[in-house]
């Protein structure tokens, strides 16, 4: 059966948030005539919308460039073989009209997959193919180390053949039998389709061949699309982009600014835009947006976690406000491959004093006003757990966590610097590769422009100083992008990132690890490594059982391979009330602007 996981599918509806749109880029662009006490209306056939300029167009995604923004510009410009609806009732959770590929058919010993494409045209009129599914596949085969989404041994290692059987069917035999959910939804929502026939180029002059099919010219095509991806100031003008296969083409694009899509007059699916211009809109922060947002100047946007009060107020200025909960949770790496202190970090009992010092409920209720919930591990939590520490290993202890660095060496000096008394690996003293006189003091690089953030990486140094352990706390604008996932044999010198304002990990609809937490998983920033946690990802791969979630759940939100922090919504959407097609806002962090019309 392919509906195993209705309890998952149940809780995501209701959960809180995680990973990547933030409105942090500055932006320019006008707001238009009013309708309602100030809510803009764009003259009834343009959208305004609060969002981060988006610096990725590639469908393969590239280390640094996987935040939210990108899935979301790029969804809307070239459609995937699958979309997912975590509402739906269709096999696998496949949001088939946003999708270019049929629900796969599985062989009887559960290790082929027959996929066949819908009719459609990319914006050129050329027809939609296998030629395109097969270029995706000799590129990113042939170029794994550069793709954001690989991970040794899982896709596409698992594939033992992939076959083109006609131009609209394709299918793909795996290693070994897996659970067809984990598969279908983990696995094939990696498969981009992408046109051959304009793209398979070695150089902007260059002529269209067929290079992707010998290995050499595939790594040449491939570095030739992510040079063109890289160029920001061309994604308005360069050809490559103007053959799309989603609803919208770009029609403006400002680096760090302003982006602007129009509908793609050739898009051959049911679900057309129904407004004539969507504009992307960036701000400095919160604060920049939610003043313009007030202003009526723009329809759709957010209202920041420290003005919750103003909820009332946008409500009267004929505004719908919208609380946008995900199938997230929220973190904040350690970095294991610190030559100076992950050493420290590789102790458990640091780990868990420092869990112990961050007060989840108070934060999500006081600083976020309400609009964020405890992360209790791994696994987002149900909605009947939602705001509360349940099932979280580690409660707020100050006391507790002082005892811990007291009973393994460390002399606690509150508003001071903590140090190691007792150097070495035995009982009492303070670990492997720690040396005496070692101190507690972490630089921490942390998102600016959200204020609640700034707030809530106040009150964690406040208390994390009540025992000695010393933050330095620098922001920036995407601590993401600089403390990039750490090379085993490469300096790396970052101690805790905080890339959550908005949620640090949106999940596909399968909430498994193999991404995050495991030894060799692509966004395991701090390197954390645990055999017996890759068992237990492993295990979530082969079973249809929740069992296997649950364990991976509770080992993980124990052994704390990050720090586990207050999950955001995604925002506190604030648009238009007359503005219809928003809601129900998607769980997994993405937007369909061409569902939205005006009354």
């Amino acid at each position: 059966m392919t509906r195993t996981f209705s309890r998952l599918k149940a809780a995501s509806i209701a959960l809180v948030l995680v990973s990547a749109l933030g409105l942090s880029a500055c932006g320019s662009g006008g707001g238009s005539s009013s309708t309602k006490s100030g809510a803009a209306s764009s003259g009834k056939d343009t959208v305004t919308m609060a969002f981060r300029t988006p610096n990725w167009i590639l469908p393969i995604s590239a280390p640094g460039f996987t935040q939210g923004e990108n899935a979301i510009f790029g969804n809307a410009l070239y459609r995937p073989l699958y979309s997912y609806d975590l509402n739906s009732k269709a096999d696998y959770y496949v949001y088939a009209e946003k999708s270019l590929g049929e629900a796969p058919k599985i062989s009887d010993d559960g290790l082929t997959m027959t996929i066949a494409l819908r009719e459609a045209t990319w914006s050129d009129g050329e027809k939609i193919t296998t030629r395109d599914i097969e270029f995706w596949w000799n590129l990113v085969t042939n170029n794994k180390d550069k793709w954001a989404s690989y991970r040794k041994g899982s896709f596409p290692d698992n594939i033992s053949e992939f076959k083109v059987i006609d131009e609209k069917t394709f299918s793909l035999t795996t290693t070994q039998k897996y659970s067809p959910n984990w598969f279908v939804d983990n696995q094939l929502n990696k498969i981009a389709v992408m046109p051959q026939h304009a793209w398979d180029k070695k150089s902007a002059e260059g002529e269209v061949g067929d290079y992707d099919r010998d290995p050499a010219g595939a790594a040449e095509v491939f570095d030739f699309l992510t040079a063109q991806s890289k160029d920001l100031s061309t994604y308005a003008t360069n050809n490559l982009w103007k053959v799309v296969s989603g609803p919208w083409t770009l029609s403006s694009y400002v680096p760090n600014g302003q982006v602007e899509l129009v509908p793609n007059e050739k898009y051959w699916g049911a679900d057309k835009p129904k407004i004539k211009k969507l504009v992307m809109r960036p701000f400095t922060g919160d604060d920049a947006e939610f003043n313009v947002l007030r202003a009526g100047e723009i329809d759709y946007g957010y209202i920041p976690a420290s003005s919750v009060s103003q909820i009332d107020y946008m409500k009267n200025k004929g505004y719908k406000v919208d609380p946008w909960y995900g199938w997230s949770i929220t973190y904040m790496p350690f970095n294991f491959a610190n030559p100076q202190t992950g050493s420290i970090f590789a102790q458990k009992y640091v780990r868990q004093a420092m869990q112990m010092l961050i007060d989840q409920e108070t934060i999500s209720k006081v600083i976020w006003g309400q609009m964020a919930a405890p992360t209790c591990g791994p696994v987002p939590m149900p909605s009947a757990d939602m705001g509360t520490m349940k099932g979280c290993a580690y409660k707020f202890d100050p006391e507790g966590a002082k005892k811990l660095l007291e009973n393994h060496g460390w002399k606690v000096v509150p508003d001071g610097n903590t140090v190691c008394e007792k150097s070495g690996n035995g009982e009492g003293q303070c670990g492997e590769g720690i040396a005496e006189g070692a101190k507690l003091e972490f630089k921490l690089i942390s998102q600016q422009g959200f204020s609640a953030t700034t707030k809530m990486m106040a009150e964690i140094k406040s208390q994390m100083a009540k025992v000695g352990i010393v933050l330095n706390i620098q922001e920036v604008d995407d601590s993401v992008a600089v403390s990039q996932k750490c090379e085993a044999d490469a300096p790396c010198n970052w101690d805790l990132s905080f890339f959550g304002s908005q949620g640090s990990w949106y999940f596909p609809v399968y909430a498994s690890g193999e991404r995050l937490f495991a030894s060799d998983a692509p966004v395991n920033l701090g390197l954390y490594s645990n055999a017996e946690a890759d068992t237990l990802i492993e295990a979530t791969q082969f079973s249809d059982s929740t069992d296997a979630l649950d364990a991976y759940n509770s080992f993980l939100a124990e052994d704390l391979p990050v720090l586990w922090m207050p999950n955001p919504v995604y925002q506190i959407s604030a648009y238009n009330s007359d503005l219809e097609g928003i809601a129900p806002q998607d769980p997994m962090n993405l937007m369909y602007p061409e569902n939205w019309s005006w009354k």
